[in-house]
């Protein structure tokens, strides 16, 4: 395994504010079947776990239990103009460059469809960061974040007992003990604080600017 320490970060919460195209994208789905959603549709709460348990949640208030005719309804949306309605969260570019100036090997890992994580990376020019973008495939075998971490340090092979998995939600923290790695948990995503430290946060960070060194000072701890 490789001795040098690695970072996993998730996108959504974590890097990237992506709340208003998933929304959009959401509302699109719903239409696609019928629906005829509330605009304020509040899915904060939703962001984070696999699309398809998104959308079940969402489906559910209609008695429909069409995932995955909305999920692919969400997906043509989502690459055709949702995936453009994301921002870096301000300080999230200078925390990556701090990361990579301490030798930080980076790495994405989200539940977000690998294409789309690739190219919301590439438009917001995050992804020359990164030594690997990891994402959710065709198929579900990586919609998890165990199964998805589990793969990434298998296939770089990190040694989990020198790196991070830095998110927003309690299924990144559960995902990085699942693969005996430590978490860090950001609190300016949509995760509350209850909910990581519910979890089993190993620790919190409250700003992005604080990002970089609690993330190196946890590695060199």
């Amino acid at each position: 395994m490789s001795s040098i320490r690695s970072v996993l970060l998730d996108l959504d919460g974590t890097l990237i504010d992506s709340q208003p195209g998933i929304v959009a994208s959401s509302l699109a789905a719903l239409r696609a079947l019928g629906h005829g959603p509330d605009e304020a549709l509040d899915i904060k709460r939703f962001i984070g776990p696999p699309l398809e348990d998104m959308l079940r949640a969402l489906l559910h208030a209609y008695g429909d239990d069409r995932v995955e005719e909305a999920a692919a309804a969400y997906r043509r949306h989502y690459g055709e103009s949702g995936l453009f309605g994301s921002e870096p969260y301000p300080g999230i570019g200078d925390a990556l460059a701090e990361m990579r100036r301490a030798g930080l090997l980076l790495y994405l890992a989200t539940s977000k469809r690998d294409v789309f994580a690739r190219r919301i990376l590439e438009h917001l020019e995050l992804a020359p960061y990164f030594d690997g973008i990891y994402g959710s495939v065709p198929g579900g075998a990586l919609d998890h974040k165990p199964e998805l971490l589990a793969h990434i340090v298998s296939e770089r092979e990190i040694d989990a007992s020198r790196s991070l998995m830095v998110g927003d939600r309690r299924h990144d923290i559960a995902g990085a003990h699942a693969v005996d790695m430590r978490a860090l948990g950001v609190l300016w995503g949509y995760g509350s604080r209850d909910e990581l430290e519910t979890a089993g946060a190993d620790q919190l960070v409250e700003q992005t600017a604080d990002l970089a060194r609690t993330v190196i000072s946890m590695l060199n701890g």
